[in-house]
């Protein structure tokens, strides 16, 4: 009965004196009756105010009561009905909201329901508990509840054993976030702390509502073939964070929008977006004394929650409770659509932040560790990932979360793939596959299977591709983990892509001029069919890059022979330290300008390799204009200077190497022999040497040489001179034709990339004349040319 002064409002209270015990008796048979009349009437225990209720006090001598005088009556706040155990989450209908929630070893539930107000003050101001008879249905709780929302925010807590050994990490006392909430609430602000410097302040999930609109104005998937694709990696934040951007809202979704132009510019027609779930940037945050500022999880491979757009890349931040984040990523997709880009996001459902056993809990940790993450016999994380923990993603419930998740950003979000970090691990067998029958129907023979196992025929990344919803979507695998290396081997079903860290290795010792790799860089030039064809697959299930975010950029790969990671505050002792790079000569940004000139013919090099080559290629934020990073290859940490877009320096690049990147897309475009359907045979492609028709695969060859028939260019004669030494080549001879120069990565810009509104063309043509006339071409070192084959006039 306190609770009934406690909760009560605008009461004035009186004491009276009662001797009997039979009073007390009394006052506590209404009580008890008044509970169970509450319970029947489906509403909280918060929503009771009565008149002249009484609330007995005993004492030795004398019992006191208080009495509450005519208190205002209060409507309820919600109605609370059974509910349903579909869907997943929280679902705005029928004029109220649906709770649903998976838990298969929790021994009680509890809906907790709070504001924004409430929550900085760490108030839960409605908590309902789930009755097990009522509102559960095999492992799901449920309910229903009507009544006012506004600015309502909810998380769940459970009860149930804390057993670490046994895999269980129940605490009622933890707030915990629904894994499928639709948006996350927390700090408005990116990298600002929460309140009394808490890095980690309570985080809860958006309630629906059932008047959020959004006008999409007709969109539809662009389904563009992704043979014709030019991925580039985008980072939200790092695109437009520096001054320099001059956007509205810098580091955001929308100040995003504001820039797509450049990548028209560009020629890209899809952008492939590092992590945009929610996850937290202060997760690292530390004092960095080498740069004076404080480390950040700024990359995002860290989720918190699959379904939630990142809600401090948004302007909107907290406010509308998420709400406006989601309306500013669907307006991020729309807006690239118009233009005709795509749009995949790179997602990370190989481990989450919650780490191991030493990790903050957040929601999957505590609604049922043993189904989300990999054990071992006695509660220990295993990790695959490198991160602390690994995924369960092929036990049952985890692989439904995962296909859920995915329609969910295609379906509602509109985004047309997705590329998936670290997918090895979605490969790795469950604990529950022990039991063979529990997946396929049937025993299999053999030995049992153990947690973390390589199958064959992943039981997710079947339903992926067989799923009539994502099966049309684009699917890039990353195909490696800590301990599993599949590129040329991930399970495919004839429609899953991959990161090919193959090509990228091979292309850079190539270009660098390493003896014994000419042979592997035609296969890299022809798609990769030594990896792809076996199994069926295509060239464009090929995605070619040569940087990304995990390693140096394009300029530090032709300034630097070392990693220079000083500035991450771990000794230079993270990152790789296989990185193929070159110098040209001297070690870093300070160089002669030989070595300058030289750096620079490379990243041509680099980007027309990338731009010739069969299979999709990929370019990496900020390469285009030549972006350093100061020789850090693992810039995870740092939100400023060395990650962020320099809109000002791609300014200063504009006549020269952003220049090179977009002509070279738009002969990629205007080819169509440089995007093949399937793999170039000997009726479309001829190898060549120094001389035609000889090429040469010895250990010793730095050159490879290539014609290509194309329908729209008539031919095209692509040759890569990676010696230190300069050669003069003799070109096939074509009846009636004659060869004409069009890139040369030995010039200076504009002569690289010889344009026909180029004022000075004809006379850099005719410089060529007298090789061309006989049938040669001078090549330096270290350079790359494209002739394109054009009517002799004189024949």
């Amino acid at each position: 009965m306190m609770e009934l002064v406690q909760r009560a409002s605008s009461c004035f209270i009186h004491t009276a004196k009662f001797s009997s015990p039979q009073n007390r008796r009394h006052l506590a048979n209404s009580s008890c009756k008044s509970r169970k009349k509450k319970s029947q009437t489906n509403t909280t225990s918060s929503n009771f105010a009565r008149t002249k209720s009484l609330v007995v006090r005993a004492s030795d001598e004398v019992d006191t009561a208080v009495v509450l005088d005519k208190p205002t009556l209060r409507p309820p706040r919600f109605q609370v009905f059974d509910g349903s155990p579909a869907p997943f989450g929280a679902t705005a209908r029928d004029g109220g909201v649906n709770f649903a929630v998976f838990s298969m070893n929790a021994v009680s539930a509890t809906l907790c329901l709070t504001t924004l107000s409430d929550l900085q003050d760490k108030r839960v101001i409605e908590q309902i508990p789930l009755d097990p008879l009522t509102n559960k249905t095999g492992d799901v709780w449920h309910v229903f509840l009507k009544g006012d929302f506004t600015e309502m925010v909810y998380g769940y807590k459970f009860d149930g054993d804390f057993s670490p050994q046994g895999g269980h990490y129940y605490d009622s006392s933890q707030l915990l976030l629904d894994p499928y909430a639709k948006a996350v609430v927390s700090r408005g602000e990116f990298g600002v702390l929460g309140p009394e410097g808490d890095c980690w302040p309570q985080m809860v999930c958006m309630v629906p509502s059932p008047d959020a609109q959004f006008d999409w104005e007709g969109d539809l998937p662009l389904k563009l073939p992704q043979r014709d694709l030019v991925i580039y990696e985008l980072h939200v934040r790092g695109f437009t964070r520096h001054d320099s951007s001059r956007t509205e809202f810098p580091g955001t979704y929308v100040g995003v929008v504001e820039k797509l132009d450049h990548l028209k510019e560009l020629g890209v027609n899809c952008i492939e977006l590092m992590p945009c779930h929610e996850f937290n940037e202060l997760e690292y945050y530390s004092y960095n004394s080498v740069l004076g500022d404080y480390k950040m999880n700024f990359w995002g491979y860290s989720t918190i929650n699959y379904f939630s757009p990142m809600i401090r890349y948004s302007s909107a931040g907290n406010l509308d409770c998420g709400h406006g984040a989601i309306n500013e990523f669907k307006l991020l997709v729309k807006e690239a659509h118009k233009r005709e880009i795509e749009v995949i996001m790179d997602v990370v459902f190989n481990h989450t932040a919650e780490g191991n056993e030493k990790g903050p809990t957040l929601s999957f940790r505590g609604v049922d560790n043993s189904v989300f993450y990999m054990l071992a016999p006695k509660g220990e994380f295993y990790n695959y990932s490198g991160c602390g923990n690994t995924f369960n993603c092929n036990h049952p419930v985890v692989r439904q979360f995962i296909l859920d998740c995915l329609r969910y950003w295609v379906t509602e979000m509109h985004v047309d793939g997705f590329r998936f970090d670290l997918a090895s691990i979605l490969t790795r067998g469950s604990r529950f596959l022990w039991d063979a029958v529990n997946v396929y129907g049937n025993p299999m023979g053999g030995d049992l299977l153990t947690t973390g196992t390589p199958l064959s025929n992943p039981p997710l990344i079947d339903m992926i591709s067989n799923d009539p919803v994502l099966r049309g979507v684009k699917l890039l695998a990353e195909a490696w983990d800590c301990g599993l290396y599949q590129v040329g081997r991930f399970p495919h079903w004839g429609i899953w892509s991959e990161w090919n860290g193959k090509y990228r290795d091979t292309v850079r010792q190539f270009i660098k001029g390493t003896d014994g790799f000419a042979g592997a860089f035609a296969e890299c030039l022809c798609g990769s069919p030594n990896l792809y064809q076996v199994g069926g697959r295509k060239p464009w299930n090929s995605i070619n890059f040569v940087c990304a975010h995990d390693g140096f950029t394009l300029a530090d790969l032709v300034m630097y022979n070392d990693k220079h990671n000083l500035a991450n505050g771990e000794d230079n002792n993270d990152g790789e330290n296989h990185n193929n790079s070159w110098n040209c000569g001297q070690e870093g940004e300070f160089a002669s300008i030989s070595v300058k000139k030289l750096r620079k013919r490379q990243m041509r090099n680099f980007f027309l390799c990338l731009m010739v080559s069969q299979g999709v290629p990929m370019i990496y934020m900020g390469d285009e204009y030549g972006h350093m990073k100061g020789g850090n290859n693992n810039t995870y940490c740092h939100d400023n200077y060395i990650n962020y877009f320099r809109w000002d320096k791609k300014e200063e690049a504009s006549p020269d190497f952003f220049r090179f990147c977009c002509l070279m897309t738009q002969l990629r475009r205007e080819s169509e022999s440089l995007g093949l359907n399937d793999f170039p045979t000997a009726e479309r492609l001829q190898w060549h040497g120094h001389s035609p028709g000889t090429p040469d695969w010895s250990e010793a060859s730095r050159f490879v040489a290539f014609t290509l028939i194309d329908s729209v260019k008539g031919a095209l004669y692509i040759a890569f001179n990676t010696s230190h030494l300069p050669v003069t080549i003799s070109l096939p001879e074509w009846p009636g034709y004659g060869w004409e120069p069009l890139v040369d990565t030995s010039k200076p810009a504009p002569f690289d990339f010889l344009t026909d509104d180029l004022p000075e063309r004809d006379t850099a043509i005719k410089q060529y004349a007298h090789f061309l006339d006989a049938n040669l071409y001078p090549m330096l070192s270290y350079s790359s040319i494209i002739l394109v084959l054009s009517p002799d006039n004189d024949a």
